[in-house]
Formats: C-alpha cells, structure tokens, sequence
C-alpha cells in the first residue's frame, strides 16, 4: 500500500460539494480532470439520473423478447429481473471510480490499454453510443407515427435536436433535465401500473401457448444484463463531479437501486403488453393500455416515456463525445475546448440521424440486435476495467501519466489488450449472433445447449481471470511512486 501524500489525502477526504457554477453555463470541461475546488456534485442525483436513464421507452420492448419466443408471463419477469440485477452489479461499482478519480471512464482504461491502445475499447463504446441512439430514433419515430399518426422524420429531427442540446450544456443539465422529465412521468406511469394490476387495462388470455424453455429465458435474461452491463461507460462520466470523499458503497447503492429499479418494472409491463394486448410497439400498447384505464392517461404516459428517452439520447451524445475526444487525444493532442465539445456533439447527431433515417426493421428486432452485439464487444472491456481497479491497483493511478502517452502506462499495454482479445474470442463458440443483413451465426457451443447464449458470461470470467493473471507482475512499488508524484502535481495545480 502506497503512503499518502497530502494533496492524495486531500482529494480523498473531502466530503463538502463545491459550489454548483452558474445554472445557464455551458459545461467547460470534458475528458480533463476534474480538480476538488470544482466537485459540486450531490450524491442523492445518481439514483434519478439512473432511474430516468431506464425509465423511458426503450425498455418497454426489453420485455417483448421472452413472449416473441413462448416465454410466458412469469418466466418473463423473473428473467428480466434476474438479467437486470446481474448487469447492474457490473455497472455501479464503475460509478466509485467518478469521485475517487474525478475522470471520465475511457480516459481511466488508459491505465488498462495503455494511452493509445484505448482505442480498442474506445471503438466498442463509440459503437455503443450511436447503437443505442440509432435504435433510439427508429423506436422513437416509429413509435409516434403508429401510435399518435405523427410524422416519422420530424420526430427523428425533433428528438436529435433535443438530445444534442442537453449534450452541449453537459453534465449538469443532463442532471437536471433527467429529474424534470422524472417528475412528471414517475406519477403517471405509477397510476397506469396500478390500473393493469387492477385489471382496469382490460388486458385478455394469450393467443399462444406460452411456458418455459431455457433458451428464451436466457435470451430474455441476457437482453435484460446487457441493457445495463452496455451503461457501464457511463457511469463515472456522471459522478466524476461528486467529492472525492463520497463514500464508494453509497454511490455503488445510490446507481444500483436507481438503474435496477425502473427496468424491472417497465420490463414487466412491456410483458404484460406483449402477452396481454398482443402488443407490438411499446408506445403503441402504452397507450392503449392507459386510455383503457382513463382517458388520456395512455397518451400522457406514452408522450412522457417518449420524452424520457429523448433526454437519454442526449446521454448517450455526452458520453459519444467524450469517447470521440479521447480517441482523438490519444494519437494528437487537443485541448478540450468548449468549441470541440459542440462541434463532437453535432458531427455525432448527423451521423445516427443518417443511420437511423436508412433503417427500417421492428422495433423489438432493433431492441434485440442492438444490445446482443453490444454486450459482446463490451464485456471484456468491463471485466478488464473492474479486475484492474478493485483487484490490482485498487483504486490508485498516476492521474497526469494518462494525460502522458510516455508515462507508466505506456501508449500500448499488452496485459489489457491480451486480456480484451482473448476474452472476445472465448465468447466466439458460445454466441447466437442475431440475424443482420441476412446473416446468422451460432457457435458451435451454442448448438449444443440449444442455442442457448452464454457468451457473455463465459466473457466476463475468461477476460477477469487472463488480466488478473498478467497482471501479477506488475511492478505496483515502482507505480506507486508514479503515483505520489501525480498527486503532489495535482496539488499544487489546484
């Protein structure tokens, strides 16, 4: 164990937030460090931010996967919730490396992959962001135009609009309009729910035949762990403003119980709908649903979830940005200006617009392909990051040598890259690779457990266990002292 210097102590004792900077500035930092002076962040945020994150459309179709297949209502839940517990595990103990490090979360892999060898995980999350808002916009433009008759390519324009100007006023307003739009969308989803518990939705008997089998409560399970395990970039992006003395199991419960909660019931009701009202689209059934209850109670209800997920495109913008500048940061070096943070947000809203604009599929089909690949390219990416924070170097980094592509950390490190790649082909045999563009795969793995996916979990274990083992070299003394002369560098900048 290192000794402390007094700016490291310093930075890990404070507890007090800063004082917020003026409500209409635009945010001025980006993938630079987040110095003490300036940590104004408060830690009853994470849970609304997280809960709204999921709290929108996007998840109602997470619970048409099980029916789709002849899960029946119960086994859908389970599996569902099931899936949403195990990823979220994965995804809040990221959300203790914010304040303790006051960065955003790829410049941390810097420390696994090395200054320029990032960029392997940084095109998996790149690949992840424009993912999910070029899945955002088809549900969202799809949604409104069979449910309410609107324009498909306004609402496309409307919600790319909206997502890129909560990105460029940054973190902040993303904060503040995540727990707006919670607000008024928490009491109406509430009184929906409860008039389909009630049997006021005038829900009827399957058409189908539904019950159990493995395969679909796996393929329900891992759609439900993927759609947090894929926030797990996220995460410190949006506590790296909180003080570095924030206790790590407050802000791991805080993420946890705000991301895990909204799934596991819009996942239930988006079952309820599949099965229940033979529903399609999630905004669609929503609405029935609720006018079924009272009218406009569904309308409202499909209005605001769609809003909600609106704002979480401008999450994903923010966090494309920041994975955008480090990338580049990490083969030129730039100030991370202001001007480069708009100019990121708005090349990156042109091109999912585009994207989105040529797609035309289901949208449970885009649900369901869109998470599939990412919980494949992101899983050794996780289990690398979190092997190396809470197991190897337990939470300490020479902060100024990410910023160095001469530092300790050098510009290539093998153990992370080795680990990531290894743990990517390990998952090869036991993927079922969704149908794109006419292309299938299943491994031969797979075939024999009846198509069965575990190839996430098989990730997971494989890329832990091969970072942790070459990491046992690891000269950790000699980074330690790497690490006291970081912090004395930190301090007195402050």
């Amino acid at each position: 164990m290192a000794t402390t210097t007094g700016a490291e102590s310093q930075r890990h004792t404070a507890t007090a937030p800063a004082p917020p900077p003026p409500p209409l500035e635009i945010e001025r930092r980006s993938i630079d460090w987040v110095p003490e002076n300036e940590r104004h962040g408060r830690l009853w945020h994470q849970a609304p931010l997280w809960f709204l994150g999921n709290f929108q459309y996007f998840t109602i179709p997470i619970g048409f996967v099980g029916p789709s297949l002849g899960l029946s209502l119960g086994w859908t839940i389970l599996a569902g919730a099931l899936g949403i517990l195990v990823g979220t595990v994965f995804m809040a103990f990221h959300a203790t490396q914010g304040p303790r490090l006051g960065l955003p979360q790829m410049i941390q892999s810097r420390a696994q992959f090395g200054y320029r060898g990032v960029i392997v995980p940084l095109f998996a999350t790149l690949f992840t962001y424009l993912a999910f808002n070029v899945t955002d916009q088809v549900l969202m433009s799809q949604g409104f135009h069979n449910t309410f008759g609107w324009s498909a390519q306004l609402v496309a324009i409307v919600s790319a609009v909206l997502a890129a100007v909560v990105a460029i006023w940054g973190h902040d307003w993303v904060h503040r309009v995540f727990r707006a739009v919670l607000a008024m969308a928490l009491p109406v989803v509430s009184i929906l729910s409860i008039g389909v518990i009630l049997g006021l939705a005038h829900g009827h008997a399957p058409s189908q035949h539904l019950s159990f089998s493995l395969a679909a409560f796996m393929a329900q399970f891992s759609v439900a762990a993927a759609y947090n395990i894929t926030y797990a970039p996220y995460v410190s992006d949006y506590s790296r403003y909180l003080p570095s003395g924030t206790g790590a199991r407050r802000v791991i419960a805080s993420v946890f119980f705000g991301a895990a909660g909204s799934p596991i019931w819009l996942i239930a009701l988006g079952a309820w709908l599949a099965i229940r009202l033979g529903a399609t689209d999630g905004l669609l059934g929503t609405k029935i649903a609720g006018n079924n209850i009272f009218h406009p109670l569904g309308s409202v209800a499909a209005i605001l979830l769609a809003l909600g997920l609106a704002v979480t495109m401008g999450m994903n913008a923010y966090g494309g940005m920041l994975t955008v500048l480090t990338a580049v940061d990490s083969f030129r070096k730039i100030r991370p200006t202001r001007q480069a943070r708009v100019i990121t947000i708005l090349v990156l809203t042109v091109v999912w617009f585009a994207v989105g604009q040529s797609i035309s599929s289901s949208a449970a089909t885009t649900v369901a392909n869109s998470l599939t690949l990412m919980l494949y390219l992101l899983v050794p990416w996780t289990a690398t990051n979190l092997v190396d924070f809470f197991l190897v170097r337990h939470g300490h980094y020479a902060i100024t040598d990410l910023f160095e592509p001469n530092g300790i950390y050098r510009s290539w490190a093998a153990r992370g890259l080795i680990a990531y790649f290894v743990g990517f082909a390990a998952e090869i045999p036991f993927m079922v690779l969704p149908s794109l563009a006419g292309f299938t795969y299943t491994g031969p793995v797979a075939k024999q457990i009846s198509d069965v996916d575990i190839s996430w979990i098989v990730g997971l274990l494989v890329t832990g266990v091969v970072y942790w083992l070459l990491s046992r070299s690891m000269d950790l003394q000699g980074e330690q002292r790497a690490v006291a002369a970081s912090n004395a560098r930190l301090g007195a900048s402050v």
